[in-house]
């Protein structure tokens, strides 16, 4: 079974860069597509940005060019460099697959203050 546990939120101001980290146990995470995903209050869960295992990424439109994905294969990690953030990014941010597969990690918690 995959356990996903993420790290690295808090509060920080407008402007501010946080940097977030998935750990993956329990699955060939080298071959796995991967994602960070996040919910904010009364919204649905939403994908952020993918990482194939090649390296190739994508971004959700709101987040291109203030976010970046990257992952260490020897390490089983993920991460989200989080740069220029805004109120709206407020959420607790989660990874997993992509497509999500299986149970989710307990997330992260990102405040954002304007």
């Amino acid at each position: 079974q995959v356990q996903l546990v993420e790290s690295g939120g808090g509060l920080v101001q407008a402007g501010g860069s946080l940097r977030l980290s998935c750990v993956a146990s329990g699955s060939i995470f080298s071959f796995d597509t991967m994602g960070w995903y996040r919910q904010a209050p009364g919204k649905q869960r939403e994908l952020v940005a993918g990482i194939r295992s090649g390296g190739i990424t994508n971004y959700a439109g709101s987040v291109k060019g203030r976010i970046t994905i990257s992952r260490d294969n020897t390490k089983n990690t993920v991460y989200l460099q989080m740069n220029s953030l805004k109120p709206e990014d407020t959420a607790v941010y989660y990874c997993n697959r992509l497509p999500p597969l299986g149970s989710w990690g307990q997330g992260t918690q990102v405040t954002v203050s304007s």
